[in-house]
C-alpha cells in the first residue's frame, strides 16, 4: 500500500530527482543502494530498493530447510533489510521483516560472530526479540555484503566451530552464486 509523505520535488535538467534523507533513513536506502524502477499506467512511477538476494530466495529456502534438518538449529538468511528465508523458527514472527539496527551493523563488520555464553542475544529483527542470533556469517560478493547466514535460538544455545564453518561455508556459497 502506498502512502503519500506530502514532500514533491523537481527533476533537475539531467533527469534526476532526490530522495528526502529522512525517507533514505527510513527505508534504509543508502548511497550506491541499487533501486528498481516501477512504472503504472496511471503515471505512478515506484522506486523500490532491489535487493540480489531475491533472486535466490527459493534456493534459500531450500539451504535453510537442509540445515535445520542436519543440525536442528533454526535458520535464516537475509539481505542487507530483510529476513528473505526460515526454517524451524515461525515464518509468520520472522518472514519478511526488517531486520535489527544490531544485525545490520553484524553484516557491515564483514566478521563471522557466535554469541559468547551469558551474552545477551542480539535479535534478529527490529519487531521481535524472542529470537537472537546464536551464529552468523556475512554474505559477500565481489566485496560487498549482500545479506547473512545464522543460526538463531530462542534460549541460550551454545554452539560450536562446526556451526561457524557451517554458516559460513554456505554464505562462501551463496555470495559465489551471486558473482555468477
Amino acid at each position: 500500500m502506498m502512502k503519500a509523505t506530502g514532500i514533491v520535488r523537481r527533476i533537475d535538467d539531467l533527469g534526476r530527482v532526490v530522495i528526502p534523507k529522512e525517507i533514505r533513513r527510513t527505508m534504509r536506502i543508502r548511497e550506491g543502494d541499487p533501486l528498481e524502477i516501477y512504472t503504472e499506467k496511471d503515471g505512478e512511477v515506484i522506486f523500490k530498493k532491489y535487493s540480489p538476494m531475491g533472486d535466490l530466495s527459493k534456493f534459500a529456502d531450500n539451504l535453510c530447510e537442509t540445515l535445520y534438518k542436519t543440525t536442528n538449529h533454526m535458520t535464516v538468511v537475509c539481505d542487507r533489510d530483510t529476513v528473505l528465508s526460515v526454517y524451524g523458527a515461525p515464518k509468520r514472527e520472522l518472514g519478511g521483516r526488517r531486520v535489527s539496527s544490531e544485525l545490520e551493523r553484524l553484516m557491515e563488520a564483514r566478521q563471522m560472530y557466535r554469541r559468547k555464553p551469558g551474552e545477551d542475544g542480539m535479535p534478529v529483527t527490529d519487531m521481535d526479540n524472542s529470537y537472537s542470533i546464536a551464529v552468523a556469517a556475512p554474505i559477500l560478493s565481489e566485496g560487498d555484503v549482500m545479506g547473512c547466514v545464522m543460526f538463531i535460538s530462542n534460549d541460550d544455545t551454545e554452539m560450536g566451530e562446526v556451526e561457524d564453518k557451517l554458516v559460513s561455508t554456505v554464505a562462501r556459497f551463496l555470495g559465489r552464486e551471486m558473482e555468477n
